[in-house]
């Protein structure tokens, strides 16, 4: 899968379902586990096992750039694994300025009772509130 598709391969995909979306959250959700287990191991000669506000900061900043880096590219890897690819919505690589406010709205959204992601059923183009914020839109590719 490419890092970026053009309007008119982003114009023939569908905006993805609500199961979709709560299939790639859960699948997500394992990754970020993975990676949160690997970053917690890397830190701990320096925290001792001690919770802090700094290591706090460290582990977001680590789920921050898992996200902003995959999404630049086009889709993290439980996108690529459900055919969905996150872009702007004239079809450009997320930027990390967006990413960075898709990733605070997300939070938001999900920290609501996951009301955000639910907002879906009620937007005519099916997007949640990190969508609407961002200017981004998540696409389903059907498998060639």
């Amino acid at each position: 899968m490419s890092s970026s598709i053009n309007p008119t391969e982003f114009s023939a995909g569908k905006p993805i379902s609500l199961l979709r979306y709560l299939a790639l959250l859960t699948y997500e959700s394992l990754l970020i586990f993975a990676v949160l287990f690997i970053a917690g191991l890397l830190a701990l000669p320096w925290t001792q096992g001690k919770p802090s506000i700094f290591y706090t900061l460290y582990l977001v900043g680590v789920i921050f750039i898992y996200f902003a880096w995959h999404w630049h590219k086009g889709h993290t890897l439980a996108m690529q694994a459900w055919h969905v690819k996150i872009c702007t919505l004239d079809g450009q690589p997320v930027s990390w300025e967006w990413a960075l406010i898709r990733f605070g709205v997300a939070f938001l959204s999900i920290a609501c009772g996951g009301l955000g992601v639910f907002w879906m059923l009620w937007d005519k183009q099916k997007r949640t509130w990190q969508d609407i914020a961002s200017r981004t839109q998540l696409v389903h590719f059907p498998k060639n």
